[in-house]
């Protein structure tokens, strides 16, 4: 399924693709290093293209999608499942269904109204019983019971989340390659 293109990806990877730095990042698993870099690079710029908090929800799937092949991390992005769309699910949706404790579900919200996620977080609790195991990434810090992320050049919690992900897939089994050793 072939992405619609979006002038804020489309800044992301063209800094990706003309960066000296994150293919030897990748290589050495620098997952870290590459989310402050390109926050620190790209940031100012992809807020001024859409409101901020639709620009950084475009900008962390982004980073995400990229980053999470290259971790080969297996996972599944933009998908419907029960006519709830889900942002992103490590592994998949069949996991999901079988083994929901071993199934992570990333929710990425294009706003920051707090009563708009709590709803959509209602949503995504009746398909992923397991409430720990729904993280989300946001554009600023909010107060929500749900481990969360903040993409911002303030606070680099969301630097981490490429690792936490691996360790739940490490920790859980699904990860088949056990790629990233925490």
């Amino acid at each position: 399924m072939q992405e619609d293109s979006n002038p804020i990806k489309d800044y992301l990877f063209e800094y990706i693709k003309n960066s000296p730095t994150i293919p030897e990042l990748i290589i050495n698993k620098k997952f870290d290093v590459i989310i402050n870099k390109i926050i620190e690079n790209c940031f100012d710029k992809i807020i001024t293209m859409d409101t901020k908090d639709v620009a950084v929800g475009i900008f962390a799937t982004g980073i995400l999608h990229y980053l999470l092949t290259n971790a080969l991390l297996n996972s599944q992005r933009k998908i419907n499942h029960n006519r709830i769309e889900l942002d992103i699910v490590i592994p998949d949706v069949k996991t999901l269904e079988k083994d929901p404790k071993k199934t992570l579900v990333i929710y990425i919200p294009l706003s920051s109204d707090v009563k708009t996620i709590q709803e959509k977080i209602l949503q995504l609790e009746k398909i992923q019983s397991i409430k720990e195991n729904i993280w989300l990434v946001l554009s600023k810090e909010i107060t929500i019971n749900k481990k969360s992320f903040i993409l911002s050049k303030e606070n680099d919690s969301f630097s981490k989340i490429i690792f936490e992900i691996a360790q739940f897939s490490n920790v859980h089994g699904t990860s088949k390659f056990k790629i990233l050793r925490i």
